[in-house]
């Protein structure tokens, strides 16, 4: 991988788009490894498709979120309680990811 450039990541997704996907799938296979594989995925193609990264500065990212996650899902019947722990474990590991790949961790 190249050298993590902050002023590069403002144009994510020509400067390191093979470096997010990487990140996003590292992130979709731990999670389907571990909960309901419908549910992680119905989460990856109905939110996660929209979600957006941002760099933070001193090694973090932060994933924002398409207005009403829940509302998206469609073709999952969960409680949103459950829907919503779950999102968050599945960003949690985005970010994870994402210091993982551009080598902060």
């Amino acid at each position: 991988m190249a050298d993590f450039d902050p002023e590069q990541f403002e144009d994510k997704y020509a400067n390191y788009f093979p470096e997010l996907q990487q990140a996003y799938k590292n992130a979709f296979n731990r999670m389907n490894d571990s909960y309901d594989s419908e549910l992680v995925h119905a989460i990856d193609q109905q939110v996660l498709n929209e979600s957006e990264p941002f760099y933070e500065g001193d090694g973090e990212f932060r994933v924002e979120l398409p207005n009403d996650p829940y509302g998206r899902l469609d073709g999952v019947l969960v409680e949103e309680e459950r829907f919503e722990q779950l999102l968050e474990k599945h960003v949690t590991e985005i970010e994870t990811e994402l210091r993982r790949v551009f080598e902060f961790e």
